[in-house]
């Protein structure tokens, strides 16, 4: 797929990853190129999928997530059918900002955000407990952010 990154993409990947909005001016500043040879080692490496894309970072409370857990969940059964029922749940409800299938005591992790307790307390009771596919949840209140790398 991709050649061995050499230090001059390394280099534009950790200004990107500081700041998405880098213009490739900005960036030849920064890496030690021309404009246009970073204009196209972003292109290259964006066609190649080493950059998925570009997001603007959001103080969670300012937008109304008040609240933010870490559910873990347990699967009934891992059939496909299975399968396709809790991937349609995750994709579709839009308090689950992030879901990964984990290894060890929980088939997946959902990342929750929410306004209030009470609407946390709902999707836990009305959205997952009451899921077919769904036989354990168990969940934790971010209490603070300790630590957060982007990149």
């Amino acid at each position: 797929m991709q050649e061995t990154l050499d230090r001059f993409d390394q280099a534009l990947l950790r200004a990107l990853q500081r700041n998405g909005a880098l213009t490739n001016a900005d960036l030849a500043e920064t890496v030690g190129l021309s404009a246009s040879q970073c204009s196209r080692r972003r292109a290259r490496l964006e066609a190649e999928g080493v950059i998925l894309g570009y997001h603007a970072q959001l103080n969670a409370v300012a937008i109304g997530h008040n609240i933010r857990a870490f559910v873990r969940v347990n699967l009934r059964s891992h059939s496909k059918e299975g399968a396709r029922d809790f991937d349609r749940l995750v994709t579709t409800n839009p308090l689950i900002v992030e879901a990964v299938s984990v290894s060890g005591d929980a088939d997946y992790v959902l990342s929750v955000a929410c306004d209030t307790l009470e609407t946390f307390a709902a999707f836990i009771h009305e959205t997952l407990l009451p899921h077919d596919n769904i036989a354990q949840v168990r969940s934790e209140l971010v209490l603070r952010d300790q630590k957060k790398r982007h990149g």
